[in-house]
Formats: C-alpha cells, sequence, structure tokens
C-alpha cells in the first residue's frame, strides 16, 4: 500500500467498520456528501481526475467497494449473498452512517452503478440523487444478450463461473489480463488514457488470489442473485423516483446492448442522460466533461 502513489492529496484515509468487514474511503472537500463508487478493474482510484473538479462543492467519500481496493473482503457462501448489490447498498448505507452521513448524494461506476442504483430502489429515503456512469441494469444486461454483446461483456459469464476456473486463470497472468480488459473498453483501445499511477492501483488486487476470489463472487451475485432482485422489482413496476443521471460513453459497453436513456426511463420516473466522449471508464477517458455533467446535475436545485 504504502508503495502506491496517493492520488488524493490533503484527503483524509478512513477504515469504517461494518458489517461487512472495513470499507476504506478517501473524504474530503467541503459542502454536502457525494458518495463516489468505482466499477470492476478499478478501486476508488478512478475518481481522482474528476475529484478535484467537484470537492469545492462537496464532501466527495470515495469508497472501496468490499472486496475491492483496501476494503475488507467478506467471507462468502455458496448463493454469494454478501457480493449482491443488496448487501453491498446495505454496508454502503452503514458506511456512510458511521461518518456521520444520513442522507446523501450517490454517483457509482460500473459495479459501482450497480450498488448505486439497488440502493435507490431499496433505501430512496436515503439518497437525494443519483448518477450513473455506463451501464443498464443488471437485469437488462442478461436478457439482452446476444452474439455480438455476448463478445464484448465476456467477463461477466467468465468471471461468473463456479471457483476457481476463472480465478485460477486470471491468476496465471493477472498483469495481461488486467491491461487487456481494460484496453479493450476504452474509445482508443489503448491504456494512454489511464495514469500510470493509478494503473498500479488496479493491479495490485489482480496479484492476490483473494482479491481474485472476491471480485469473481461479486459477478457471481450478478448472474443469479442480482438479476432475480432485479427481475423482481421490474415485474413489480418498482422505480427509482429521486433525480437520476444516467451517463454513458459513446463507444462504451452501455450502449452497445441499447439506448441507455430509453432503458432507465423503464426503471426510473426522473431521469436524464447524456453520452459522453469516452469509453468505458468516462472519469479517466474524459474526466473534463464527466465532472462537468456530474457538477451541473448535483448542484442543480
Amino acid at each position: 500500500m504504502s508503495d502506491l502513489a496517493d492520488l488524493f492529496p490533503g484527503y483524509a484515509s478512513e477504515w469504517i467498520n461494518t458489517s461487512s468487514g472495513r470499507i476504506f474511503a478517501r473524504v474530503g472537500g467541503k459542502g454536502p456528501p457525494l458518495l463516489l463508487l468505482h466499477g470492476f478493474s478499478s478501486t476508488h482510484v478512478m475518481w481522482h481526475p474528476v475529484a478535484p473538479k467537484l470537492d469545492d462543492k462537496f464532501t466527495l467519500i470515495i469508497a472501496d467497494l468490499p472486496g475491492y481496493g483496501w476494503s475488507d473482503m467478506p467471507d462468502s457462501d455458496k448463493d454469494h449473498t454478501p457480493y449482491t448489490k443488496r448487501a453491498m447498498a446495505r454496508t454502503m448505507i452503514e458506511a456512510m452512517e458511521k461518518l456521520g452521513h444520513v442522507h446523501f448524494a450517490l454517483a457509482g461506476h460500473d459495479r459501482g452503478g450497480r450498488v448505486s442504483y439497488r440502493l435507490a430502489l431499496d433505501h430512496p429515503g436515503r439518497l437525494s440523487k443519483l448518477a450513473v456512469l455506463d451501464i443498464l441494469p443488471t437485469y437488462n444486461y442478461w436478457e439482452r444478450i446476444n452474439r455480438l454483446y455476448a463478445l464484448k461483456i465476456y467477463h461477466w459469464t467468465f468471471l461468473a463461473q463456479p471457483a476457481p476456473f476463472p480465478e485460477t486463470l486470471i491468476l496465471g497472468a493477472p498483469d495481461f489480463f488486467l491491461r487487456h480488459k481494460m484496453a479493450s473498453q476504452t474509445k482508443s483501445k489503448t491504456l494512454d488514457a489511464i495514469d500510470p499511477r493509478a494503473l498500479e492501483h488496479y493491479l495490485a488486487p489482480f496479484r492476490d488470489p483473494s482479491r481474485v476470489h472476491a471480485m469473481c463472487e461479486d459477478y457471481r451475485a450478478g448472474a443469479y442473485a442480482d438479476y432475480e432482485i432485479d427481475k423482481a422489482d421490474f415485474e413489480a413496476g418498482k422505480k427509482i423516483t429521486i433525480p437520476m443521471l444516467a451517463l454513458w460513453g459513446d463507444a462504451g459497453i452501455a450502449s452497445a446492448a441499447a439506448t441507455p436513456l430509453d432503458t432507465w426511463k423503464q426503471w426510473a420516473t426522473n431521469v436524464s442522460g447524456a453520452p459522453v466522449d469516452s469509453g468505458h471508464f468516462l472519469t479517466e477517458e474524459n474526466p473534463e466533461a464527466t465532472a462537468k455533467l456530474l457538477r451541473e446535475f448535483f448542484l442543480a436545485g
């Protein structure tokens, strides 16, 4: 940990005790609380290009999800329960309460976006506003997978295979796996937009067998429990009612499956959205545009 660059100078480091173990977060800025959650193959560090463009107006809580980065890895079970987005959402509420924030705004990318919209559905009174970056609901992804889309999000089915199959293969060449996967999801198909110091933060967990297992458990939960939880809400007509913003890379993952805003309108009653000139990693490929859209949304009355 001490060998990795500090990309949030002036921010506090918090290890927050929860029922799922300790959650790590960087905390800085001033103003109302805004929780920022990262996605797969990243850690909290993915927000480092955007944070300085938001922290004059918001107290930023930039957390590692359970199992990721420097947060603890809860012991899993046959149903992958601690890694469901429902369980992770409860953990993030618990962590925010420990920091004194019962009500807050929330933005999440990729897996963090899935935790975010689940939190909005399960605990609507906790959030003032919600933003999700380059995702559609888990239910929609699984329902819409066809030949070309399956090739694009192959990692969903690969990582969800029973242990220790994906873990063993990833650990055989962890750096190659991560570099290849991240590059394939950028607009340029290179890692040029990823700060080399941030990349070292992302590579470290992929060299740790326990972390790789935790990340696979996240995807196993996504293929089973998360899908069923989403399906039940969709069929019941349950919707997100707080103001919501959907952002997506114009060469990202979400836009390859469907028109993102049309899809989110099936899940939310008050949603706006826009594409960003990027691939999947909006905050790193185009931090200026991403921060501008987030700032305008969260500051709007």
